[in-house]
């Protein structure tokens, strides 16, 4: 698997900073769980993007055009009782050695030198408002500069943020990111299918959601890059159901929102089945039509088209279906217009992917829809829910027949020079497809 070029990453950055500016960016905290237990800590992915480091306790400065060092990062310093106990730290000579950074300093100096370091500077970029006790501790250093004995005159005259060009950085793909999402999206493609082999009545949605884990880890996603959403029945209809506890039952279905994360990237898949293997007639019948929407809207996945393309096609086939289906009435594009679809599918029909799993990155530019370029990776995923609760909408009855269904359908797509590639394909989505594979 390719290397990612985090120096090549980092230079780009200080390309469009300029001379006289400075970064600087926290590394993620430690989280505690309960009493002295931590959560399995997860770096910031800004901070990841632009160092591979993965511990806390750390700060990366960038200071571009700056003869002695460019790329400063404080960190922890070398400790043999700690790494007994907790395990091993990079230390200030492996962050020169094995991270490239030109200079590195323990973290507890941080507040004696990073004053010096931006003196002279005209610009400070930070993650505004993304941590405000690090906001604050920028205020803090800034104004040692202003009030030092020293009297210095040259105090940064800019604080600006830095999220958003890092963020635009992010959203188009190297080759080294998507080998990375796209194994991520095989190994869930391989876990979703295990869990359709296992899937019967009389289990429960946690016996599924152990079957996505062990498989995720198996294939060397560790961690999920989501709380998996394995919903039953009406729990279906709760977009971000992440109980998983009830049993599941002959007749409903199961729908399974789920992606392991490898290396750092996500990859997220949805799928719906029936839970004893068979779609009724009305099941069938509405996941055909979110399956419709959903080839439709990938189609809409080149350069060139933008987001509003695949979401209105996406609309614009569920809305037609549900009237085929007479449980909508009304002409379907008045009913579009009028928002009346919403009331089934209330949420877009995608988005980003890359190390979050909602990614980073503008949806639109100065008011207009973002434009598709090659190297972006975004997720396609209508759907429909009718909760048991919907009796009528629009002025018209809602079948009982209709009630207690929810079903979306995912798939992690990229964007290629010439349309798209469907990184997730691995995945059954067809119901005979569906249906063969849990029979066999």
């Amino acid at each position: 698997m390719k290397a990612i070029n985090f120096a090549a990453r980092r230079k780009k950055l200080m390309q469009w900073m300029g001379p006289n500016s400075i970064a600087i960016l926290p590394a993620a905290e430690e989280k505690v769980r309960s009493h002295d237990v931590n959560f399995p800590f997860r770096q910031d992915n800004n901070f990841w993007y632009l160092t591979g480091f993965n511990e806390p306790e750390a700060v990366m400065v960038l200071i571009p055009g700056r003869k002695q060092a460019e790329f400063i990062l404080f960190n922890r310093e070398k400790d043999i009782t700690q790494e007994r106990w907790h395990g091993k730290r990079l230390g200030q000579d492996g962050a020169i050695e094995l991270l490239g950074a030109d200079d590195a300093f323990p973290i507890d100096d941080i507040d004696d030198i990073l004053p010096g370091l931006m003196e002279g500077r005209e610009r400070i970029y930070f993650a505004l408002g993304a941590n405000s006790e690090f906001d604050h501790k920028v205020m803090e250093w800034r104004s040692e500069l202003m009030t030092s004995p020293a009297k210095r005159t040259g105090s940064p005259g800019e604080l600006i943020d830095i999220g958003h060009h890092l963020h635009d950085m992010r959203l188009v793909k190297s080759a080294a990111e998507i080998q990375r999402i796209r194994h991520a999206a095989k190994v869930s493609a391989k876990a979703h299918i295990e869990l359709m082999k296992a899937c019967a009545p009389g289990k429960t949605e946690r016996e599924m959601e152990t079957e996505l884990h062990y498989h995720f880890a198996k294939g060397q996603c560790r961690y999920p890059a989501y709380p998996s959403i394995v919903a039953s029945g009406e729990n279906a209809n709760i977009l971000h159901y992440i109980e998983n506890a009830d049993e599941m039952h002959d007749g409903d279905l199961l729908l399974v929102d789920a992606g392991g994360e490898f290396e750092h990237y996500a990859s997220d898949i949805s799928r719906t089945i029936p839970v004893n293997g068979q779609y009724t007639k009305e099941q069938a019948a509405l996941y055909d039509v979110v399956l419709e929407a959903q080839l439709a809207a990938i189609e809409m996945v080149k350069p060139g088209n933008h987001w509003d393309h695949i979401h209105n096609k996406a609309v614009e086939v569920l809305t037609q279906g549900l009237v085929d289906l007479k449980i909508l009435k009304g002409e379907p594009k008045d009913l579009v217009k009028r928002g009346v679809y919403r009331e089934f599918y209330m949420h877009k029909t995608g988005h980003w992917l890359g190390l979050d799993v909602h990614d980073v990155g503008d949806y639109h530019l100065h008011g207009q829809p973002r434009v598709l370029e090659a190297g972006m990776v975004l997720t396609v995923e209508p759907a429909l829910y009718i909760p048991q609760t919907m009796t009528r909408v629009n002025g018209h009855n809602i079948a009982k027949k209709w009630r207690g269904i929810g079903i979306r359908i995912e798939d992690d797509i990229l964007v290629t020079s010439k349309g798209y590639d469907v990184l997730s394909k691995d995945v059954p989505k067809t119901r005979a497809e569906i249906e063969r594979l849990m029979a066999g």
